[in-house]
């Protein structure tokens, strides 16, 4: 699908290819949880209201990490509402939510699958409201904060800045890096690719 992208015409043809690649992606999530399987089985990505646990698990930790990315975007002069791929509407973090595409697989998705596979989180750790939704009960929400916390603590050197830093700084150089794009004083922005 990388390929694709080099031929496309527009914006709207660039987000068909990402939910193509979103479709594949998701499709694939559910073999990689290899624990707790009758409590946490994902049959795809649901949200406003997450319809199973792990659904539930990952809008947390996109929110937590939207939130970081926003909090950085304005350290570095941008504002987070205007972005790129998704489209702006009042209230969306349109620019968060762009930066935070390269790094929800290697920060938020292997946060869950660990908090699951680990046995970190548990079926009972969750309710299910009237109309079908999931939500985590205050311990798991507890749990899932700590282990965000501490995932951010995690050491390793920035592939484009041959730098080591922290798994939670990731989110400020990158938008770091990408004011200074957006300025003129890099040629390209360099997405931030896990290795």
């Amino acid at each position: 699908m990388i390929g694709e992208l080099q031929t496309v015409a527009n914006l709207d043809a660039v987000r068909g290819v990402e939910g193509d690649g979103a479709r594949v992606y998701f499709g694939a999530f559910d073999h990689l949880i290899v624990a707790q399987k009758d409590g946490f089985c994902f049959n795809g990505r649901s949200r406003r209201p997450p319809m199973d646990r792990v659904n539930a698990l990952l809008s947390f930790v996109y929110t937590l990490l939207t939130h970081d990315a926003g909090s950085a975007l304005e350290a570095v002069g941008l504002d987070p509402q205007v972005g790129f791929l998704h489209r702006d509407r009042p209230g969306r973090p349109s620019l968060s939510l762009d930066l935070i595409e390269e790094l929800r697989a290697f920060l938020s998705d292997r946060l869950v699958l660990s908090l699951i596979n680990r046995r970190q989180v548990h079926a009972r750790g969750f309710d299910l409201s009237e109309t079908g939704g999931v939500w985590m009960s205050d311990e798991t929400r507890k749990t899932v904060l700590v282990a965000y916390q501490e995932r951010k603590q995690e050491e390793l050197t920035h592939p484009f800045l041959g730098e080591k830093t922290t798994v939670g700084m990731l989110v400020h150089l990158q938008a770091l890096l990408l004011s200074r794009f957006l300025r003129g004083d890099l040629d390209a922005y360099p997405p931030f690719i896990s290795g």
